[in-house]
């Protein structure tokens, strides 16, 4: 089994925090809510103790990114755009089944994207992404320092 690493989704995590009190090393307990990479040992203590199931184990290496055919590639783009225009026209609709609807094709499309490789933390485009984001900073709180990190932790292995 590959090294791993815990990692906190913090959308989902409810701030129950046991992932404090099993964390070994004190990797999890941190200002910001992002898991220290450097103390984490990849127990997964945290991760098997979190009610929320926010905390992941990830692997810090990852597989090279697989190729697709120009025609895998052609189909999802096309399946992407008719799932951003199906999200455009749900955000019209009134009522909470439309903004699930929206939010559904959201998710559809955010896959699709992943799949064809536009999204991967290994690929070109999302180091790209990291540079843009770290020469031209969206906000003045914008981490810049964790942008950085992300960098160096994420090889990029599409060749």
């Amino acid at each position: 089994m590959a090294e791993l690493y815990a990692v906190r989704n913090i959308r989902l995590c409810t701030k129950d925090c046991l992932c404090l009190y099993v964390c070994p090393t004190g990797a999890t307990d941190t200002e910001n809510s992002i898991i220290d990479t450097d103390k984490c040992i990849g127990c997964g203590k945290c991760a098997a103790s979190c009610p929320s199931g926010a905390i992941s184990m990830v692997p810090k290496t990852l597989p090279p990114q697989q190729k697709h055919s120009e025609a895998v590639q052609n189909t999802m783009k096309a399946v992407m755009r008719a799932k951003t225009k199906e999200e455009s026209i749900a955000a019209g609709l009134p009522g909470p089944l439309a903004a699930a609807f929206e939010k559904s094709c959201r998710i559809q499309a955010e896959d699709i994207i992943r799949e064809a490789g536009y999204m991967l933390p290994q690929s070109g485009n999302a180091h790209e992404f990291l540079k843009k984001l770290i020469e031209n900073p969206p906000s003045a709180d914008f981490p810049k320092e964790t942008a950085e990190k992300l960098l160096q932790l994420l090889p990029e292995n599409e060749n």
